[in-house]
Protein backbone atom coordinates (compact mmCIF):
# COMPACT_ATOMS: atom_id res chain seq x y z
CA UNK A 1 0.00 0.00 0.00
CA UNK A 2 1.18 3.56 -0.70
CA UNK A 3 0.22 6.70 1.18
CA UNK A 4 -1.35 9.45 -0.89
CA UNK A 5 0.72 12.65 -0.68
CA UNK A 6 -1.07 15.95 -0.27
CA UNK A 7 -1.10 17.76 -3.60
CA UNK A 8 -2.72 21.00 -2.49
CA UNK A 9 -4.69 22.62 0.34
CA UNK A 10 -7.46 25.01 -0.72
CA UNK A 11 -9.32 27.33 1.60
CA UNK A 12 -12.94 27.70 0.47
CA UNK A 13 -13.62 31.29 -0.56
CA UNK A 14 -16.73 33.47 0.01
CA UNK A 15 -19.02 33.45 -3.00
CA UNK A 16 -22.54 34.60 -3.86
CA UNK A 17 -24.75 32.29 -5.93
CA UNK A 18 -28.39 31.94 -6.93
CA UNK A 19 -30.51 34.95 -5.97
CA UNK A 20 -27.95 36.16 -3.41
CA UNK A 21 -27.06 33.12 -1.30
CA UNK A 22 -23.78 33.63 0.55
CA UNK A 23 -21.68 30.48 0.58
CA UNK A 24 -18.07 29.28 0.34
CA UNK A 25 -16.70 27.65 -2.82
CA UNK A 26 -13.74 25.27 -2.64
CA UNK A 27 -13.41 24.71 -6.39
CA UNK A 28 -15.37 25.11 -9.59
CA UNK A 29 -15.65 26.61 -13.07
CA UNK A 30 -12.54 25.72 -15.00
CA UNK A 31 -10.65 23.56 -12.49
CA UNK A 32 -11.52 20.17 -13.92
CA UNK A 33 -8.43 18.05 -14.50
CA UNK A 34 -7.24 17.61 -10.90
CA UNK A 35 -10.76 16.93 -9.60
CA UNK A 36 -12.17 14.92 -12.54
CA UNK A 37 -14.93 13.61 -12.46
CA UNK A 38 -16.00 16.39 -10.07
CA UNK A 39 -16.64 19.93 -11.26
CA UNK A 40 -17.63 22.11 -8.32
CA UNK A 41 -17.95 22.00 -4.53
CA UNK A 42 -19.90 24.53 -2.42
CA UNK A 43 -20.34 24.78 1.35
CA UNK A 44 -23.56 26.71 2.06
CA UNK A 45 -23.29 27.33 5.80
CA UNK A 46 -24.98 30.31 7.40
CA UNK A 47 -26.93 31.33 10.49
CA UNK A 48 -28.26 34.59 9.00
CA UNK A 49 -31.54 33.88 7.16
CA UNK A 50 -31.18 37.04 5.06
CA UNK A 51 -28.02 35.51 3.57
CA UNK A 52 -29.71 32.38 2.18
CA UNK A 53 -33.53 32.68 2.02
CA UNK A 54 -33.50 34.09 -1.53
CA UNK A 55 -32.32 30.64 -2.56
CA UNK A 56 -31.62 29.25 -6.00
CA UNK A 57 -34.64 30.06 -8.20
CA UNK A 58 -35.44 28.29 -11.46
CA UNK A 59 -32.33 27.44 -13.49
CA UNK A 60 -31.28 24.78 -16.01
CA UNK A 61 -28.87 21.86 -15.79
CA UNK A 62 -27.60 19.52 -18.48
CA UNK A 63 -24.77 17.01 -18.72
CA UNK A 64 -24.02 16.73 -14.99
CA UNK A 65 -25.18 15.35 -11.67
CA UNK A 66 -25.76 17.58 -8.61
CA UNK A 67 -25.36 16.11 -5.14
CA UNK A 68 -26.94 18.00 -2.22
CA UNK A 69 -26.18 16.94 1.36
CA UNK A 70 -28.01 18.80 4.14
CA UNK A 71 -26.71 18.96 7.73
CA UNK A 72 -28.93 21.68 9.25
CA UNK A 73 -32.15 23.26 8.06
CA UNK A 74 -34.13 22.16 5.02
CA UNK A 75 -34.06 22.63 1.25
CA UNK A 76 -37.33 22.66 -0.69
CA UNK A 77 -36.97 21.68 -4.33
CA UNK A 78 -39.09 21.47 -7.45
CA UNK A 79 -38.51 20.92 -11.14
CA UNK A 80 -39.91 21.17 -14.64
CA UNK A 81 -40.92 17.49 -14.58
CA UNK A 82 -43.32 18.04 -11.69
CA UNK A 83 -41.14 16.65 -8.90
CA UNK A 84 -41.43 18.32 -5.50
CA UNK A 85 -39.87 17.56 -2.15
CA UNK A 86 -37.97 18.70 0.93
CA UNK A 87 -34.53 17.69 2.12
CA UNK A 88 -34.01 17.71 5.89
CA UNK A 89 -31.03 17.32 8.19
CA UNK A 90 -28.93 14.33 7.12
CA UNK A 91 -30.77 13.85 3.81
CA UNK A 92 -29.14 13.59 0.39
CA UNK A 93 -30.40 14.31 -3.10
CA UNK A 94 -28.48 12.94 -6.06
CA UNK A 95 -29.95 14.52 -9.19
CA UNK A 96 -28.90 13.32 -12.62
CA UNK A 97 -29.71 16.24 -14.91
CA UNK A 98 -28.85 14.25 -18.03
CA UNK A 99 -30.44 15.71 -21.16
CA UNK A 100 -31.84 18.69 -19.28
CA UNK A 101 -33.96 19.86 -16.41
CA UNK A 102 -35.17 23.15 -14.93
CA UNK A 103 -35.32 23.22 -11.15
CA UNK A 104 -35.17 25.39 -8.06
CA UNK A 105 -33.74 24.88 -4.56
CA UNK A 106 -34.96 27.05 -1.68
CA UNK A 107 -33.12 26.70 1.66
CA UNK A 108 -34.86 27.20 4.99
CA UNK A 109 -33.08 27.41 8.35
CA UNK A 110 -33.78 25.26 11.37
CA UNK A 111 -35.49 26.57 14.53
CA UNK A 112 -32.35 28.57 15.37
CA UNK A 113 -32.00 29.97 11.86
CA UNK A 114 -29.06 27.74 10.95
CA UNK A 115 -28.58 26.45 7.43
CA UNK A 116 -25.74 24.13 6.47
CA UNK A 117 -25.21 21.81 3.56
CA UNK A 118 -22.97 20.99 0.63
CA UNK A 119 -23.43 20.77 -3.10
CA UNK A 120 -21.11 18.78 -5.31
CA UNK A 121 -21.31 18.66 -9.10
CA UNK A 122 -20.17 15.49 -10.87
CA UNK A 123 -19.58 15.34 -14.60
CA UNK A 124 -21.32 12.83 -16.85
CA UNK A 125 -19.36 11.03 -19.59
CA UNK A 126 -20.30 11.70 -23.20
CA UNK A 127 -22.32 8.46 -23.41
CA UNK A 128 -24.59 9.61 -20.55
CA UNK A 129 -24.86 13.36 -21.21
CA UNK A 130 -28.30 13.05 -22.79
CA UNK A 131 -29.73 10.33 -20.56
CA UNK A 132 -33.14 10.75 -18.91
CA UNK A 133 -33.15 12.99 -15.83
CA UNK A 134 -33.35 11.07 -12.56
CA UNK A 135 -33.63 11.79 -8.83
CA UNK A 136 -32.40 9.73 -5.92
CA UNK A 137 -33.80 11.28 -2.73
CA UNK A 138 -32.22 9.60 0.29
CA UNK A 139 -33.50 10.11 3.82
CA UNK A 140 -31.01 10.30 6.68
CA UNK A 141 -32.24 7.03 8.18
CA UNK A 142 -31.40 5.19 4.93
CA UNK A 143 -27.71 6.13 5.04
CA UNK A 144 -25.65 3.40 6.74
CA UNK A 145 -23.36 4.45 9.57
CA UNK A 146 -20.31 2.51 10.73
CA UNK A 147 -18.78 3.04 14.17
CA UNK A 148 -15.25 1.73 14.73
CA UNK A 149 -13.92 0.58 18.12
CA UNK A 150 -12.01 3.86 18.63
CA UNK A 151 -15.13 5.99 18.10
CA UNK A 152 -14.56 6.82 14.43
CA UNK A 153 -17.93 7.28 12.69
CA UNK A 154 -18.43 6.97 8.92
CA UNK A 155 -21.69 7.67 7.05
CA UNK A 156 -21.61 5.89 3.67
CA UNK A 157 -23.58 7.95 1.16
CA UNK A 158 -22.41 6.15 -1.95
CA UNK A 159 -19.88 3.42 -2.69
CA UNK A 160 -18.69 0.48 -0.61
CA UNK A 161 -16.84 1.07 2.65
CA UNK A 162 -16.07 -1.12 5.68
CA UNK A 163 -18.63 -3.69 4.60
CA UNK A 164 -21.43 -1.18 4.07
CA UNK A 165 -22.87 0.06 0.79
CA UNK A 166 -24.30 3.54 0.34
CA UNK A 167 -27.90 3.84 -0.91
CA UNK A 168 -27.10 6.00 -3.97
CA UNK A 169 -26.67 3.73 -6.99
CA UNK A 170 -26.06 3.79 -10.73
CA UNK A 171 -23.82 6.85 -10.83
CA UNK A 172 -21.58 6.98 -13.89
CA UNK A 173 -18.31 7.96 -12.18
CA UNK A 174 -18.67 5.23 -9.52
CA UNK A 175 -17.91 7.74 -6.73
CA UNK A 176 -17.40 7.11 -3.04
CA UNK A 177 -18.87 9.84 -0.80
CA UNK A 178 -18.18 9.49 2.93
CA UNK A 179 -18.92 11.70 5.95
CA UNK A 180 -16.21 10.86 8.52
CA UNK A 181 -15.64 11.83 12.15
CA UNK A 182 -12.34 10.88 13.83
CA UNK A 183 -12.24 11.42 17.63
CA UNK A 184 -9.70 13.73 19.31
CA UNK A 185 -6.10 12.56 19.08
CA UNK A 186 -6.86 9.50 16.96
CA UNK A 187 -5.04 8.58 13.77
CA UNK A 188 -6.91 6.70 11.06
CA UNK A 189 -6.05 5.35 7.63
CA UNK A 190 -8.66 5.01 4.88
CA UNK A 191 -8.21 3.11 1.64
CA UNK A 192 -8.76 5.00 -1.61
CA UNK A 193 -8.08 3.08 -4.82
CA UNK A 194 -5.22 4.42 -6.91
CA UNK A 195 -7.42 4.77 -10.02
CA UNK A 196 -9.50 7.49 -8.32
CA UNK A 197 -9.05 11.19 -7.80
CA UNK A 198 -9.71 12.04 -4.16
CA UNK A 199 -10.15 15.00 -1.85
CA UNK A 200 -11.14 15.65 1.77
CA UNK A 201 -13.20 18.65 2.87
CA UNK A 202 -12.88 19.54 6.56
CA UNK A 203 -15.92 21.27 8.08
CA UNK A 204 -15.62 20.62 11.82
CA UNK A 205 -12.61 20.50 14.11
CA UNK A 206 -9.07 20.25 12.82
CA UNK A 207 -6.32 17.77 12.16
CA UNK A 208 -3.51 16.84 9.83
CA UNK A 209 -3.01 14.62 6.82
CA UNK A 210 0.32 12.85 6.65
CA UNK A 211 2.41 13.13 3.50
CA UNK A 212 5.26 10.67 3.56
CA UNK A 213 6.63 11.28 0.08
CA UNK A 214 7.78 14.91 -0.11
CA UNK A 215 8.05 18.06 1.99
CA UNK A 216 5.04 20.29 1.37
CA UNK A 217 3.10 22.85 3.32
CA UNK A 218 3.08 24.40 6.72
CA UNK A 219 4.95 22.00 9.00
CA UNK A 220 7.84 19.63 8.40
CA UNK A 221 9.02 17.38 11.19
CA UNK A 222 11.87 14.96 11.88
CA UNK A 223 10.39 12.14 13.84
CA UNK A 224 11.02 8.71 12.42
CA UNK A 225 13.73 6.43 13.84
CA UNK A 226 15.82 6.63 10.66
CA UNK A 227 15.53 10.42 10.67
CA UNK A 228 13.39 10.54 7.53
CA UNK A 229 11.27 13.60 6.96
CA UNK A 230 7.54 13.50 6.86
CA UNK A 231 4.96 16.23 6.51
CA UNK A 232 1.68 16.88 8.22
CA UNK A 233 -0.70 19.25 6.51
CA UNK A 234 -2.53 20.98 9.33
CA UNK A 235 -6.04 21.85 8.22
CA UNK A 236 -9.13 23.40 9.71
CA UNK A 237 -12.69 24.40 8.94
CA UNK A 238 -13.58 24.97 5.27
CA UNK A 239 -10.29 23.50 4.08
CA UNK A 240 -10.11 21.18 1.09
CA UNK A 241 -7.20 18.74 0.86
CA UNK A 242 -6.51 17.46 -2.65
CA UNK A 243 -4.54 14.22 -2.72
CA UNK A 244 -2.06 12.91 -5.24
CA UNK A 245 -1.99 9.24 -6.29
CA UNK A 246 -1.73 6.36 -3.83
CA UNK A 247 -3.82 3.69 -2.11
CA UNK A 248 -4.65 5.22 1.26
CA UNK A 249 -5.11 8.45 3.20
CA UNK A 250 -4.00 8.97 6.82
CA UNK A 251 -5.48 11.62 9.09
CA UNK A 252 -4.44 12.66 12.60
CA UNK A 253 -7.31 14.29 14.50
CA UNK A 254 -6.69 17.43 16.56
CA UNK A 255 -7.82 18.23 20.08
CA UNK A 256 -11.47 18.65 19.05
CA UNK A 257 -11.52 15.72 16.67
CA UNK A 258 -12.07 16.22 12.97
CA UNK A 259 -15.08 15.78 10.70
CA UNK A 260 -14.67 15.79 6.94
CA UNK A 261 -16.07 14.52 3.67
CA UNK A 262 -13.82 12.05 1.85
CA UNK A 263 -14.87 12.01 -1.80
CA UNK A 264 -13.31 10.05 -4.63
CA UNK A 265 -14.22 9.08 -8.18
CA UNK A 266 -12.83 7.58 -11.36
CA UNK A 267 -11.70 10.25 -13.85
CA UNK A 268 -13.76 10.53 -17.03
CA UNK A 269 -10.84 12.10 -18.97
CA UNK A 270 -13.00 13.70 -21.67
CA UNK A 271 -13.06 17.27 -23.02
CA UNK A 272 -15.11 19.69 -20.93
CA UNK A 273 -17.10 22.56 -22.44
CA UNK A 274 -18.71 24.58 -19.66
CA UNK A 275 -21.36 27.28 -19.55
CA UNK A 276 -22.69 27.80 -16.03
CA UNK A 277 -24.87 24.81 -15.05
CA UNK A 278 -24.53 23.20 -18.50
CA UNK A 279 -21.49 21.00 -19.09
CA UNK A 280 -20.94 19.29 -22.43
CA UNK A 281 -17.93 18.07 -24.43
CA UNK A 282 -17.79 20.66 -27.22
CA UNK A 283 -18.60 24.32 -27.81
CA UNK A 284 -21.07 23.30 -30.53
CA UNK A 285 -22.99 21.22 -27.98
CA UNK A 286 -23.05 24.18 -25.61
CA UNK A 287 -24.36 26.50 -28.31
CA UNK A 288 -27.07 23.98 -29.13
CA UNK A 289 -28.11 23.78 -25.47
CA UNK A 290 -28.33 27.58 -25.16
CA UNK A 291 -30.31 27.76 -28.39
CA UNK A 292 -32.74 25.16 -27.07
CA UNK A 293 -33.15 27.09 -23.82
CA UNK A 294 -34.14 30.19 -25.79
CA UNK A 295 -36.50 28.30 -28.11
CA UNK A 296 -38.22 26.30 -25.35
CA UNK A 297 -36.97 22.90 -26.57
CA UNK A 298 -34.42 22.32 -23.81
CA UNK A 299 -36.48 19.68 -21.95
CA UNK A 300 -36.20 16.39 -23.84
CA UNK A 301 -38.09 14.15 -21.45
CA UNK A 302 -41.24 15.98 -20.27
CA UNK A 303 -43.38 14.70 -17.46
Amino acid sequence: MSLRPVSKIIQAQPHTEGAGVKLHRAFGFGETEAFDPFLLFDDFRNDRPQDYLAGFPWHPHRGIETITYVLNGTVEHGDSLGNRGTLGAGDVQWMTAGSGILHQEMPQGDARGRMHGFQLWANLPRAHKMTDPRYQDIKAAEIPEVVDDDGTIVRVITGDFWGKKGPVEGVAADPRYLDIFVPPGRKKTFKVENNRHAFAYIFEGSGSFRDASKPFGVLTEKGTPDNEFFVRETTGNRSLVLFDSGDEVTVQAGEEGIRFLLISGKPIAEPVAWYGPIVMNTQDELQQAVSELRSGTFIKHPR
